[in-house]
């Protein structure tokens, strides 16, 4: 039976992982619908076998204050040639081409049941915006990973609100269907990694990570 090997990949993926609790939101937590489309007069009957092409889309944000610069975080999040050292899942980050406001790099991530390279076109407004976009993968149509940064508390000049917002489209409905497990966790994880790393770069934050989904700043 698919459900219970599909259960068992959690449960094994999940107890080697360690997440931040607090952050982010995951867009699509419906399970997606699984038709066929046959001939004739019968009506569409439930199957394993054909995915809807649109249901492959997945989205995940977050929005969280943290107890570091505009500055510090987004020299965190456009080293990209670090990747591989913090980012987990991470194997490889190689950057091609850069200039102030652009770079070019090859990745490869790697983690159940998905070993992919890629390569990622990256815009950079500093300190205000990181925008990674991707469309030549052949484990998705299209990536958007998107990061803003913009100030925080007035109190607490060491502080910043980030805005992280990632989104895929998978060609795989195999790895549209796994998703449904565990690509909350894996984002959650991916966005608590760029906080840990400006941590080591910096030193301990002045105020603990706040998630804003919820609630609003107060200065």
């Amino acid at each position: 039976m698919v459900l219970p090997r599909t259960l068992n990949v959690r449960r094994i993926f999940l107890q080697n992982q360690t997440f931040f609790s607090f952050q982010g939101h995951y867009v699509n937590r419906q399970i997606d619908d699984v038709r066929c489309h046959c001939h004739g007069s019968e009506k569409q009957k439930r199957t394993f076998l054909s995915f809807p092409k649109s249901s492959r889309t997945r989205e995940y944000s977050g929005r969280q204050l943290v107890g570091y610069t505009m500055e510090q975080m987004f020299e965190v999040v456009s080293d990209v040639d670090n990747y591989y050292k913090f980012l987990p899942w991470c194997k490889k980050s190689i950057v091609l081409q850069r200039n102030p406001s652009n770079l070019k790099a090859d990745l490869i991530v790697g983690f159940p049941p998905i070993n992919e390279s890629y390569t990622s076109n990256v815009t950079l407004v500093k300190p205000h915006l990181v925008k990674a976009e991707s469309m030549d993968s052949k484990l998705f149509y299209h990536m958007l990973t998107l990061w803003r940064f913009s100030p925080g508390l007035k109190r607490e000049k060491q502080s910043c609100v980030i805005d992280f917002q990632i989104t895929f489209e998978f060609r795989s409905a195999l790895h549209s269907q796994l998703s449904n497990l565990f690509f909350d966790q894996v984002a959650r994880q991916m966005e608590g990694a760029f906080i840990r790393e400006a941590a080591r770069r910096n030193g301990p934050a002045t105020l603990k990570p706040r998630n804003l989904l919820k609630t609003d700043v107060k200065s």
